[in-house]
């Protein structure tokens, strides 16, 4: 019988430990009704998403829309496309301050199926999270993924219409209407999910043993080269992202033991099923291709799991590793199946 504890952050938590709580997040699903035969990947319907969104909301609110990247422009985070797509620390930030950008505030939950074909009648769903500050442009997003739909999407082209959006709460499934088929309906609730919340749901994980399914590529880079999700690697990552997101979209840094959580990771026993796949993509605005390879499947890890809990029930919400705005670093707690799901 698996144990479980309700104080993570007591009797459980490494020496040093406290909790990022300033950390937010909200989760929001997108139905599209697709005007004409949509085509879309098997694969990383991320990338068509991600990429028709980005060129959507430069449209709709640049104000040098002839530039193709967003340098030499002076507004920079003050401008909704700058803020969410070219996310870079302010000048008088305290950490990543020789880094190009910074997390987004978004990550992007295309559907996994492996469908294809959208044909008028049927609907196309996602989900988009938004953490923290990046919770107040769902109205951007919102806008943009209109505009998407009503100039075309996919290969070829074809028009779609946004029908609903709707707050999803990911922990009790509770579903609150944002935008229906009429006007915007002046949505005001809060729809957030607090790190208190996801603390009390990973309470109820079993301590000793986990199973996460990486249903897309996890990009996970330790000494240079991505690598496998052993845990103290996938420890390593989720611990930089949270307290990244935490200072830049939160307004909070996160000041915890991390050495000493990095020391207890390492302890933690790996099972690997794992495989590498390949996903490429071509990058407009760099101009060339890119590989956006990692690893599928499923990983169990075994020892005292009890400190670690909510750090990974966050980032199942998260996502982990790089080009999580793509989908990337999509992952589910569950039991071991002998064929795991993958994308």
């Amino acid at each position: 019988m698996h144990g479980t504890s309700t104080d993570p952050t007591s009797a459980d938590a490494p020496s040093g430990w406290t909790p990022p709580d300033a950390l937010r997040l909200g989760v929001f699903r997108f139905t599209l009704a697709p005007l004409e035969p949509l085509r879309l990947p098997a694969f990383d319907k991320g990338k068509v998403l991600r990429g028709g969104l980005g060129y959507a909301l430069k449209n709709l609110v640049c104000i040098q829309a002839d530039r193709l990247a967003c340098p030499p422009c002076k507004l920079g985070n003050l401008c909704p496309y700058g803020y969410i797509f070219e996310t870079s620390p302010p000048e008088e930030s305290e950490v990543l301050r020789t880094h190009d950008d910074v997390p987004h505030p978004f990550v992007l939950q295309p559907p996994l199926s492996r469908q294809t074909l959208y044909p008028p009648g049927e609907l196309l769903q996602f989900e988009l999270v938004l953490v923290g500050r990046g919770v107040r442009y769902l109205p951007y997003f919102i806008e943009a993924f209109r505009a998407l739909a009503r100039s075309g999407m996919g290969t070829p082209r074809a028009r779609a219409e946004l029908r609903t959006v709707e707050a999803v709460n990911p922990l009790t499934h509770q579903v609150t209407p944002v935008l229906g088929p009429e006007p915007d309906p002046g949505f005001s609730a809060d729809p957030t999910v607090s790190y208190r919340e996801v603390e009390a749901h990973a309470a109820t994980l079993p301590t000793d043993q986990l199973v996460l399914h990486f249903l897309t590529p996890a990009r996970l880079k330790f000494d240079g080269r991505f690598v496998p999700p052993l845990f103290h690697v996938l420890v390593r990552a989720l611990l930089r992202r949270i307290s990244s997101l935490s200072y830049f979209h939160c307004g909070r840094r996160w000041e915890t033991d991390f050495r000493g959580i990095i020391a207890a990771a390492e302890r933690i026993q790996t099972r690997l099923g794992v495989q590498k796949v390949d996903r490429i993509r071509y990058s407009s605005r760099q101009q060339q291709q890119m590989n956006l390879a990692g690893f599928v499947g499923q990983a169990a890890y075994t020892g005292d799991l009890a400190p670690f809990r909510t750090v990974l029930a966050l980032g199942e919400l998260l996502h982990v590793g790089k080009s999580v705005a793509f989908g990337h670093g999509h992952y589910r707690i569950g039991g071991w199946r002998s064929q795991p799901d993958r994308e």
